[in-house]
């Protein structure tokens, strides 16, 4: 009798948590077509508009593994609701915004929001049927890079037709959506962890070392890789991340279980999203801006804002189909397979962009490859890091391992940015990057992915036995009907 009411129930679950994950992920790019304007908007100097971007990166690389923790200690469904608060907050705050300032401080709280996409992942090993576990697992993955593919267009148009605001409106709006549905729908998981305590010092040390990491990989370029506030940083930031390390592993309820963190599955899987993280943002870096240099450089595409936008959203349409493709493979195979194959996929995607780039269509092949790439490698990495922990450090291992992300697209962004800086002409004053500097970022890409999939070849994947801690692991096998 409770069969036929179940299907649907969790066919809904799943449908909210993948709309919110998406929408959160869409903050990521939801900027990126005002970049070049905001400087102009909010009266400021471009090099201090960027912080729009990098405060929303530093806020998340220390609020993701916190909501983790948090989500295993207290329900994950509650700490994606209290994610998406500062989220409606930020969007209000930026849509109100008449300086830096302002803007800054609501782009930071909307960094705050980053952590539901983990804790979404964690909740469905709580509240959906083994048989649909794998699938669901990808699609919700997938979800970062489907809302990021997906925001270039919407913001492209709403920045072209209408007011800038009205978009940070919108994205108020879609959130509380999110918020409410949340409410609704979903159930609350386990929270094996409910009766521990939050490791404060854990979670201030780690907010310390990232900070003063990715702060500098963000900002080396404008600041000078060799000045001291460059080295400055990164020799904090390594010092703290030490003293972090020897805290987690004598505190007795650490932020991070390092332990668990350091088991082979885990922590190679980690290091392969790292470079995955890289890869996949250098797509996002160089493809919309050979789009839209103009055809006079012999090289640029001439492209409008929102045809930019357009072109690349079959990229996140493809992500969609992907998944659901990577899970059956995952099932068949395992998700060590399924991780591998994305990642050739996004080498293969990146080799073609060196004969392909001169095209808007060669360009829309690249994106689209590098993109099914992307949707067989992240649906994967959830299921690694799954099928090795504890129910009661779901939430943590996930968050940690979308923070090992974080810092490969940080990684990408510098690396990007200096060869783009490097490999210029002057055009009225301007300096614009060159087709070789597009050249090397494709080469750079493809290398990076193919050194992602070694790493993901090698990833030692365990037997799971009845008693382990991978038990979701194994009936996702099930998931191929």
């Amino acid at each position: 009798m409770t069969q036929p009411d179940a299907r649907p129930r969790t066919g809904g679950i799943l449908a909210v948590l993948a709309y919110t994950g998406i929408i959160a992920s869409l903050m990521q790019t939801l900027v990126v077509p005002l970049l070049g304007e905001l400087p102009r908007l909010l009266g400021s100097t471009a090099s201090d508009t960027s912080w729009v971007v990098t405060i929303t990166l530093l806020v998340a690389a220390v609020a993701t593994p916190v909501a983790g923790r948090l989500g295993d200690m207290y329900g994950k469904r509650r700490m994606m609701i209290a994610s998406t608060v500062p989220l409606i907050i930020g969007s209000i705050t930026c849509a109100l915004a008449g300086s830096l300032i302002p803007m800054i401080i609501g782009r930071g709280l909307q960094g705050l929001g980053v952590g539901v996409i983990p804790l979404a992942i964690a909740l469905l090993r709580d509240v959906m049927p083994p048989q649909r576990l794998g699938a669901s697992i990808a699609l919700i993955s997938s979800s970062l890079g489907i809302g990021g593919a997906l925001g270039l267009p919407l913001a492209s148009a709403v920045t072209q037709y209408s007011n800038w605001r009205v978009m940070f409106w919108a994205a108020a709006v879609l959130v509380a959506v999110a918020t409410a549905l949340l409410v609704v729908v979903v159930p609350e998981g386990s929270a094996e962890g409910s009766s521990g305590r939050f490791d404060v010092p854990g979670a201030l040390l780690l907010g310390a070392g990232l900070v003063a990491l990715l702060l500098p990989v963000s900002k080396g370029a404008a600041w000078g890789w060799s000045s001291g506030a460059t080295l400055g940083l990164f020799t904090a930031s390594i010092a703290s991340l030490l003293v972090w390390m020897w805290w987690e592993l004598r505190a007795p309820e650490p932020l991070v279980d390092l332990r668990i963190t350091a088991r082979p599955q885990v922590l190679v899987t980690n290091l392969a999203s790292i470079a995955l993280g890289v890869g996949m943002y250098a797509l996002q870096l160089s493809v919309p801006q050979l789009l839209q240099l103009p055809k006079a450089l012999g090289y640029g595409l001439g492209q409008s804002m929102l045809a930019m936008g357009l072109w690349m959203a079959p990229g996140g349409l493809m992500m969609m189909l992907i998944s659901p493709i990577g899970a059956k493979l995952s099932a068949r195979r395992g998700p060590k397979v399924t991780l591998t194959t994305g990642a050739l996929v996004m080498a293969v995607g990146y080799g073609l962009g060196v004969p392909l780039m001169g095209s808007v269509w060669g360009l829309l092949v690249v994106n689209i490859v590098c993109s099914s790439g992307v949707a067989f490698a992240y649906g994967a990495m959830p299921a690694l890091i799954m099928g090795a922990v504890p129910q009661s450090e779901t939430a943590a291992a996930n968050s940690f391992n979308t923070l090992m992300r974080s810092i490969g697209t940080s990684v990408s962004s510098a690396v990007v940015g200096a060869v783009l800086a490097q490999m210029t002409i002057s055009v009225a004053g301007h300096a614009i990057p060159t087709e070789n500097g597009f050249r090397v970022v494709f080469l750079i890409g493809t290398g990076v992915a193919l050194l992602a999939a070694l790493i993901a070849a090698a990833i030692p994947v365990r037997r799971a036995t009845p008693e382990s801690a991978a038990r979701p692991a194994q009936p996702a096998a099930a998931s191929s009907s």
